[in-house]
């Protein structure tokens, strides 16, 4: 028996899975509210309180880069040492790796129901692949081809800087550097990004606030307002937004195409794409994808792929401890 965890800013999940024939299977999960605890720790002690379940391996994904078997998580007041869970644990090692890397282990779970299409690419395609997920914050992953199979490998890309590609790009960086000095692609392509990208529109005149809509806003979240408002129709400026953040999105992804050759795809992950599929179903995200100039042919033969399993992080972390890699 496995204890699996996928530990992000928003959510911790956990999980009994075990190894079976062809795959990994879940057999009791649940989810925590992360920033209603302290600690993984005591996360730990409520969902073993729950559940008596006798197990031998552990592995764990976290929000944030993973040096030396800690890690302090990136938009989750939190510091992981593996050390520390595998003595609470009582096992000899516990594995923690970054939630990407945790995705990454997990698309080989999966079927392929649990994907959308966005681009076929070339027939066969074949070779490095790579992953990136726009949620709390944004995330990327490489999947190394070593002519068998795909090794994954962790990536803090989603911190690199942003580079504008056109004018209304320009002011949106302008607008973020008045605010916060740098601006990461993080910035842009999250949650949080989604809702930098309505405030830019808004406050710059480029569309208007009905008042209606401000008064949601203020008693909700506001990146599920937004995105829900663009996909029904129902405000022009949130469809402004939500065509601005997956744009940025597409060109983003086009870029870690570029950055690990990554022939064999690109997959989506993280909580958005699932939710705005229709959105990346229009020309805007592919366009910026494939947008590269004399290499656009090539981002154009790459298969691009939304994953849409809300689990392929648990799944990966079981993976990672099912294959013996926990150190």
């Amino acid at each position: 028996m496995i204890l699996a965890g996928d530990i992000g800013g928003t959510n911790t999940r956990l999980a009994f899975v075990e190894a079976v024939p062809g795959g990994i299977r879940i057999l009791l999960k649940k989810t925590f509210p992360s920033r209603e605890r302290a600690s993984l720790e005591i996360v730990l002690e409520e969902f073993l309180s729950l559940h008596r379940v006798a197990f031998t391996r552990a592995s764990f994904g976290i929000a944030g880069p993973v040096r030396n078997g800690r890690c302090e998580a990136t938009n989750l007041p939190w510091i992981v040492d593996a050390k520390s869970v595998a003595k609470r644990l009582r096992l000899p090692r516990v594995g923690l790796i970054n939630d990407l890397v945790a995705n990454a282990y997990g698309i080989a779970t999966l079927r392929a129901k649990d994907f959308v299409t966005l681009n076929r690419g070339a027939r066969k395609a074949q070779g490095n692949q790579a992953l990136i997920s726009a949620g709390t914050g944004l995330g990327e992953a490489g999947m190394l081809w070593d002519g068998k199979t795909h090794r994954p490998f962790g990536s803090e890309g989603g911190h690199a800087d942003f580079a504008p590609r056109n004018r209304l790009e320009m002011e949106f960086l302008d607008h973020l550097l008045k605010r916060h000095g740098r601006v990461s692609y993080e910035r842009l392509v999250s949650g949080p990004g989604l809702v930098n990208a309505y405030h830019f529109l808004r406050d710059t005149g480029k569309g208007e606030e009905p008042p209606w809509l401000a008064e949601e806003l203020r008693h909700g979240d506001p990146a599920p307002v937004i995105s829900r408002h663009a996909l029904d129709g129902k405000s022009p400026l949130c469809i402004q937004a939500l065509d601005l953040f997956v744009s940025v999105y597409g060109a983003q992804a086009g870029n870690l195409a570029l950055t690990f050759m990554a022939t064999g795809g690109v997959y989506l992950g993280g909580g958005i794409a699932p939710k705005i599929v229709p959105k990346l179903r229009e020309p805007g995200f592919m366009n910026a994808f494939t947008a590269k100039g004399r290499l656009s042919p090539l981002l154009m033969d790459i298969p691009v792929r939304v994953i849409m399993n809300p689990q392929t992080a648990l799944l990966g972390a079981a993976r990672h401890a099912a294959l013996g890699l926990v150190d």
